[in-house]
This record gives C-alpha cells, sequence and structure tokens, in this order.
C-alpha cells in the first residue's frame, strides 16, 4: 500500500469537529471527482468516481445522512490495474439542485469555478475541504525519498483559492498548469507535514515527521563527512607542497644554513607529513601556534622559490 493511500485512508477517519465538516468535505469530492449532467431545467444526474472503497463508503455516508439522496453504486474493475473503480451516482431527484447549491457546484450564474466561502468559513470546514480536495485527486511521494505533494483540479480559479485555502494555514502551496489541469503542489517536507497536520492525518504526520529527523541526521552526518574528508584533502595537498619546498632545500645541500626554529619544522614535517599545522606546532618544543607554524612554512618556501 502506497503512503498516498495510507494518507487517504486515515483520512476517511477523522471525526468531524463541527456538522459542517463533512460537507465541505463531500463538496470537495464532488468538485474534483464529480460528473454533473443537465438534461433540463432542475433536471440533473451527478456521478463521482473513486478507486478506494473507503472514499466510496464516505461519499454515499454524506449523500444519505446530509441531504437524504437516494444512490446507486456500481463496481467496476480496470482491466489494465486490477483494481476496482467505484461509480456512485445520485439520479434526478427533488433534493438534488438545492444539494448542488449548497455544496457550492452550482450558483446564482450558473457552474461555480471557485470555491464558496461558505465551504471554508471556519477552520475545521477548510481542513475538511483540503481533506476532501486529496481524497479526489491528491497524491503524495514516499517521505522516504524525495518531498512531493500535489492535487489536480480542472480549473485555474478552483486551483488557485484551493492554494489559498493551504496557504492560509502555513502551508506552502503553488499552482501550475500541466496539459489541461492544474496542479496544486508542495516541494517542501515542512509544508507536507503541516498538510498532514491540518487535516487530521497525525499517524502519517508522525511517520513523515520521523523521516524528516532520519533525513536531517543522514545530512548533518553527510555535511560533516564531506568537510572532514576536505579538510584532510586540504591538510594532505599543503604537507605535499611543504615537502616539496623542504626537499628543494635539501638538495641544494642548505637545510644547515637554517635557523634553529626553521630545522625543527623540517624535521617535524618530514618525519610527520599526515599532521596539520595545528598539530606540528602541539608536536614542537616549546610548543608553538598554528600562526606561528605557518611564518615558518612562508619562510622556507621563500628560501625554496629563490633556489
Amino acid at each position: 500500500m502506497s503512503f498516498t493511500n495510507d494518507v487517504k485512508d486515515e483520512l476517511t477517519r477523522v471525526i468531524p469537529s463541527c456538522r459542517h465538516c463533512d460537507r465541505s468535505v463531500l463538496a470537495a469530492l464532488v468538485r474534483i471527482e464529480g460528473t454533473l449532467t443537465f438534461s433540463g431545467p432542475g433536471k440533473y444526474k451527478l456521478e463521482i468516481s473513486t478507486e478506494l472503497g473507503s472514499v466510496a463508503r464516505l461519499v454515499i455516508r454524506s449523500l444519505h445522512g446530509i441531504y437524504q439522496l437516494a444512490t446507486e453504486l456500481t463496481v467496476r474493475r480496470s482491466v489494465l490495474h486490477k483494481t476496482p473503480n467505484y461509480l456512485i451516482t445520485v439520479p434526478n431527484q427533488p433534493k438534488l439542485e438545492q444539494a448542488l447549491h449548497d455544496l457550492g457546484v452550482l450558483g446564482p450564474q450558473g457552474l461555480q469555478m471557485g470555491i464558496d466561502e461558505h465551504l471554508v468559513k471556519k477552520n475545521c470546514c477548510a481542513a475538511g475541504y483540503v481533506r476532501g480536495a486529496f481524497l479526489g485527486s491528491g497524491f503524495i511521494a514516499d517521505p522516504r525519498g524525495d518531498f512531493h505533494f500535489e492535487i489536480t483540479v480542472e480549473n485555474a480559479e478552483l486551483a488557485r483559492d484551493l492554494a489559498a485555502v493551504m496557504n492560509d494555514h502555513d502551508m506552502n502551496a503553488h499552482v501550475l498548469q500541466r496539459r489541461n489541469s492544474y496542479i496544486v503542489y508542495m516541494k517542501s517536507g515542512e509544508s507536507v507535514s503541516a498538510f498532514l497536520a491540518f487535516t487530521g492525518a497525525h499517524q502519517c504526520a508522525l511517520t513523515m515527521e520521523s523521516e524528516r529527523v532520519r533525513k536531517s541526521v543522514r545530512n548533518d552526518v553527510n555535511r560533516k563527512l564531506n568537510a572532514e574528508l576536505a579538510n584532510q584533502a586540504k591538510t594532505a595537498n599543503a604537507a605535499v607542497d611543504q615537502i616539496v619546498s623542504i626537499r628543494k632545500i635539501v638538495e641544494s645541500g642548505k637545510v644547515n644554513t637554517l635557523s634553529p626554529g626553521l630545522q625543527e619544522f623540517v624535521y617535524l614535517r618530514l618525519h610527520n607529513p599526515e599532521l596539520s599545522l595545528k598539530e606540528l606546532g602541539e608536536k614542537a618544543d616549546p610548543p608553538l601556534s598554528k600562526s606561528a607554524v605557518y611564518h615558518r612554512v612562508r619562510r622556507l618556501e621563500e628560501i625554496a622559490s629563490k633556489l
């Protein structure tokens, strides 16, 4: 089972905070997964399709409980993917038109493109609408990989309104057009965690946070390891350059003309090629600071450059 399905399964079991929350969830599902057929004045037929049985049960329960609408359920099986598809049909009936107005599907001028404000007026209802939108067409990548979240909708106004609702609740959501659809997407683990907490998927939020911590620790270790390797490489390259200068002086026969301090450094470097300047300074007698050792290195390089 994918992480997306884990999240959707948990979201279908969220207990509503007020009596309007289920309406907001249903409204989003109808807008994203629903198909509305018009056959004359006041004559409508609504079809809602989903691949998850838990979502189908939620839709049917809400249609019956909130609006007392009669429904028909058809279970189809995809030949290609071998997965079931649930088609919920709401045939034309007296209460359907009013329900469509209440769900923000129909307005005074006909079909509504954006989100009706009464559906997201309260925070809990806004969470319900975002929850329903994700149940309809949402996707979250496995948090063990790159963080990625998206919800696919059919028009730009709905995408912008949905992103605005999410951004009002600490989610950094953006909108892009992909062919004939619009994608509300997020790329950061922090934003995806905020979505899970906001919509009530607390168990999946914990899973997400544990993966974020694991990634953070792994990245910190990698950064420190890379920094240490870089420092070691830098130290090794510097030591090679110093040994080249020393050998040049040795081959010239001028080692005995060096000051005692420089002769001591020559001895320490040749016998400890792997040590940093700081570590060489600690071996000197008396111990030297890193800047004092570096001064001796510069002096040797100057002498070697004149040979």
